[in-house]
């Protein structure tokens, strides 16, 4: 991703005030720390809403479907900070539902292997976002998890609405699955993951998994998942309805271009807390953040799925916002919230631990509140 001059210099400087001290950085937000729900936003974050406040970022949903896509494009360039080396990277295309699909294979640079692989599903709502949005988290847990990832970029709403985006995702997990070993990595270990609406995409596949339709993965890698498509308001929503980077607004201006009017709000790929039965499951890293109105909602998928006998590890990053995965580059607290990723996906996929038939871990079940 070539990035130009202005966008380098508003990364350098998001950076230098990155470094400061959490004090002078609520100092320079403007406001006093900010504390909801019993949770301290970080200071880092809290200081970079006031930035983007001050220099006058446009709300998303008041733009066009190509301006939000240029805008999402633009943010993720400038949070992701300096590029994290890895081995290799190839541009490449796996099939779709309908054709070819852009994707990008990122290559660990842990020596041994074959390594696992993490099919990774890009956030945006299902209308913008892309492998290049999406680069420098891939890269990250490449190199830090010891896994190869592949980043597919599925087509978008809403020129391609509800399901063609989902038939897109299932078409290419299976193809990933069927060409890991030529992926370079270890067939038995596939996982599936990826961010919002990524995460609730990987869901999907896990669900479908679990009934048979498509293999099953080793892992799903879920963080900041929206899994409740329908009118419930959760206490989040409420709490973190504006100026926490996802809106309720924005939120609101996604689904108005990937769901068609009329479609059953429960399906469950766009509903799956609804889903009555999520046994046969596979393993699941459920990843929230404390000021994100999905929270509530990610957290009790996690639950469910801890009642179906899925081995589930939840954690909730209190102090941090959806959307924390892109900006590890500028923010001491979301690049720790990343590198903490990369390590559990590393623990669950080790070589050594054995999964049995059903592609549930061996070790003891629940969900472990970290």
């Amino acid at each position: 991703m070539r990035r130009s001059p202005r966008v380098r210099a508003s990364s350098a400087v998001i950076r230098m005030l990155n470094l400061l001290p959490p004090k002078a950085q609520v100092r320079l937000s403007g406001k006093p720390p900010i504390v909801l729900d019993g949770q301290t936003l970080d200071p880092g974050v809290q200081l970079m809403l006031a930035v983007r406040d001050r220099i006058g970022a446009p709300a998303p949903e008041t733009l066009s479907v190509e301006q939000g896509r240029a805008f999402t494009l633009e943010e993720a360039a400038i949070a992701r900070g300096r590029v994290t080396p890895v081995a290799s990277i190839r541009d490449l295309t796996v099939p779709g539902a309908e054709g070819p699909l852009k994707a990008r294979l990122y290559v660990t640079p842990e020596r041994g292997g074959p390594h696992p692989l993490l099919v990774f599903l890009h956030g945006g709502g299902f209308v913008v976002g892309d492998v290049e949005t999406h680069d420098e988290p891939c890269r990250v847990l490449c190199k830090h998890a010891g896994v190869n990832v592949l980043s597919v970029e599925y087509r978008l709403a809403p020129e391609h609405p509800f399901p063609e985006y989902h038939d897109d995702v299932t078409t290419a997990w299976r193809w990933g699955v069927e060409h890991a070993a030529e992926l370079g990595a270890d067939p038995d270990r596939v996982a599936v993951g990826g961010d919002s609406a990524g995460a609730t995409l990987s869901i999907a596949v896990a669900n479908e998994a679990a009934r048979g339709e498509v293999p099953q993965p080793a892992l799903q890698v879920l963080v900041y998942p929206a899994t409740d498509g329908t009118e419930t308001r959760t206490r989040s929503q409420e709490l973190f309805t504006d100026g926490f980077f996802l809106t309720s607004a924005l939120i609101d201006w996604y689904s108005g271009h990937h769901w068609p009017d009329g479609a059953d709000q429960r399906d469950p790929r766009r509903s799956p807390l609804l889903i009555e039965d999520l046994s046969g499951n596979a393993p699941a890293i459920v990843v929230t953040a404390g000021f994100d109105p999905l929270r509530d909602e990610g957290e009790a998928y996690a639950e469910r799925l801890r009642a179906a006998g899925v081995p589930v590890l939840l954690r909730r990053h209190p102090s941090l916002f959806h959307g924390f995965l892109n900006s590890g580059g500028i923010n001491r607290a979301s690049r720790a919230a990343v590198l903490e990723l990369a390590g559990s996906v590393r623990a669950l996929l080790a070589v050594g631990e054995h999964l049995d038939a059903a592609g549930r871990r061996e070790q003891a079940g629940g969900v472990e509140h970290v």
